[in-house]
């Protein structure tokens, strides 16, 4: 799932308040100051993705994030695979770019995950 980068702002301050937080606040918090009418717009969009939750405070709507950044991650991974011409080139050109850490990581979960399917 490919985010804007208001969206990708929001998702960020969203993870970092797991506790939820008021478009206000939001919109205060971000660097480029936008509108409080356009962080709500934004919002919307996010929730209507399924990756926002909101609930009614008084009069106003706490906004919590549904999906973890991993998830988004896993997402954008998958997308940009089905986007690709060859992808036996592209996911062999990718490894051929990791990190040992990532390398040991994408072998962990394909053991498990052929384990799985055993």
């Amino acid at each position: 799932m490919q985010l804007g980068n208001l969206e990708r702002s929001i998702m960020e301050a969203l993870w970092r308040q797991p506790q939820g937080v008021f478009a206000h606040d939001l919109a205060a918090g971000l660097p480029s100051r936008p509108a409080v009418t356009t962080v709500l717009t934004v919002l919307m969009r996010l929730t209507n993705k399924g990756m926002v939750s909101r609930e009614r405070v008084g009069r106003a709507h706490l906004y919590k994030a549904t999906a973890s950044k991993d998830v988004l991650v896993a997402e954008t991974m998958r997308a940009a695979l089905d986007e690709a011409g060859d992808v036996v080139a592209a996911v062999q050109r990718f490894v051929g770019t990791v990190t040992p850490e990532v390398a040991a990581a994408l072998r962990e979960a394909l053991e498990g995950q052929s384990g799985s399917t055993r």
